[in-house]
């Protein structure tokens, strides 16, 4: 059972002292939203005691724009997957990675993966939706998002 949970939402900025260490951080949706990604993940995971969890939640890298397409051309459709790039939103901008990068980055910090998770919507909750939500069947048939489990060794 963890402890205490730390919810990083960290760029450049360096952390406080946090005391012990932590049973488990989560990240939730906070990753892509950093420019420079890659010193919040390892400060997250520098967080942790050995052994600890590092849970984080992205929009599944494969299916960002996927309501948008969807509604436009029936099925989805992606042209540039591989490339890191921004995504402009209406409040501020986000980050596109491939998975690739992600799990590279936790191995390079020597973390074992526990666990990946592709959620898709359940049918009935997408069928109640139709009439509000156009296109709303697209999250039952790929996934939104994408959370990913690992442990620092």
């Amino acid at each position: 059972m963890c402890e205490r949970l730390f919810l990083p939402t960290l760029g450049r900025a360096r952390l406080p002292a946090l005391g012990d260490p932590f049973d488990a951080v989560v990240c939730s949706m906070v990753l892509p939203a950093i420019p420079d990604w890659k010193p919040a993940l390892r400060a997250c995971v520098q967080a942790l005691r050995p052994g600890g969890l590092f849970v984080f939640s992205v929009n599944h890298p494969a299916f960002e724009m996927l309501l948008t397409t969807w509604r436009e051309h029936g099925d989805y459709r992606l042209h540039r997957y591989l490339e890191e790039y921004p995504i402009p939103q209406l409040r501020a901008t986000d980050f596109h990675r491939p998975l690739s990068s992600y799990l590279n980055e936790l191995a390079a910090l020597g973390c074992r993966l526990r666990e990946i998770a592709e959620p898709g919507l359940d049918p009935r909750t997408a069928r109640e939706a139709q009439d509000t939500t156009p296109g709303i069947e697209s999250y039952v048939h790929l996934p939104n998002f994408l959370i990913a489990a690992a442990e620092r060794p």
